[in-house]
């Protein structure tokens, strides 16, 4: 099939301008450069953010079993290890910091709208052919870098908050990122209208779930019964 055009990448985030925007709008996410974001706030973040990771990390153990070829697989592989590994590294600073006991993390349930957007990348990475699983997990890679990139200039009072904005502003998140964009740009052009509509789709919904994401922990949301 002949190359898209414009990269399909750059149709995907076409798709979720305005949800990105109210993502950039949200005073979960504003409130950590103005520094006025609740710490109680960031803390039930942290705790939901550590149980998300795990499912975020056997998604794309899921996504190397099934990869096109073997340098995806060792991708994958590298970034679920990265997952766990790097970010549960800043997640026990952070804790620490809160006052908070990894053991709390074990005890706590995930929110609902965790559980959802945890499910709906088991099911997209599970159920569905890769391409599918491959856009569902992409909004947690280029949102949080595109976030990290934008808050970056502003920075935080808050030195907690400062570290989150490095992290996922920095250059080595940067890295990472672009490698799954640029393994999105590559298998697009092989795939029918149908199939590029369906990872489009996936795509929406997955970025859907980040903003419900920082919602949930703005509204230190409970299940209701």
């Amino acid at each position: 099939m002949a190359p898209l055009d414009p990269r399909f990448t750059e149709q995907l985030w076409n798709a979720i301008v305005p949800i990105y925007d109210a993502i950039l709008e949200h005073p979960f996410v504003s409130g950590l450069t103005d520094g006025r974001l609740p710490r109680d706030r960031f803390a039930f973040y942290v705790v939901q953010d550590a149980i998300y990771l795990r499912t975020f990390a056997r998604a794309l153990s899921v996504l190397a079993s099934v990869a096109p070829d073997a340098k995806t697989t060792r991708m994958f592989n590298h970034h679920a290890s990265d997952a766990i590994a790097v970010e549960q590294s800043l997640h026990d600073g952070f804790l620490a910091e809160l006052g908070l006991h990894p053991e709390q993390i074990e005890k706590t349930e995930a929110s609902p709208n965790a559980r959802a957007y945890c499910d709906f990348l088991m099911a997209s990475t599970t159920s569905q052919p890769f391409h599918e699983g491959l856009a569902a997990v992409l909004p947690c890679y280029w949102i949080y870098q595109r976030v990290g990139q934008h808050l970056l200039p502003k920075g935080s009072p808050e030195p907690l908050y400062q570290r989150w904005i490095e992290t996922y502003g920095g250059e080595q998140f940067d890295e990472v990122v672009r490698q799954v964009l640029s393994l999105t740009d590559k298998i697009a052009p092989t795939l029918t209208d149908a199939q590029r509509l369906r990872m489009s789709e996936r795509f929406v919904v997955g970025t859907r779930y980040e903003w419900m994401f920082w919602d949930a922990a703005y509204r230190l949301q409970r299940w209701p019964v």
